[in-house]
């Protein structure tokens, strides 16, 4: 999403930007609406994640996802009008349309 710079994701230049970002007049992530965010601080093991999440490491279903959801049932074939890309065990990924964000498999 940082990287993205398109669509829902236009003009967020650092993490805490993306992690409190407001859509719709909610937050974007259930844990920051909930307010358990950061019950805990991260351990090594998540700072290695998030920094391999941010340098490198892309893969299927959420190589090219700007959207994830658990909608608790079989996963529709889009969201907000973006098709599926996958589904990781309960989560469903969500890319942009073709054509509406290049930069997303530029990053």
């Amino acid at each position: 999403r940082l990287a993205a710079n398109c669509i829902d994701f236009k003009n967020l230049r650092t993490v805490s930007q993306v992690i409190y970002q407001v859509q719709g007049g909610n937050y974007s992530f259930e844990a920051v609406q909930k307010g358990n965010v950061f019950y805990q601080r991260a351990r090594g093991v998540e700072k290695r994640l998030a920094k391999q999440n941010l340098d490198y490491w892309r893969q299927h279903p959420a190589k090219f996802a700007l959207w994830y959801f658990n909608p608790h049932a079989p996963c529709p074939p889009t969201w907000y009008g973006q098709p599926a890309s996958g589904q990781f065990k309960n989560h469903c990924y969500y890319e942009p349309k073709p054509d509406t964000c290049a930069s997303v498999y530029s990053g």
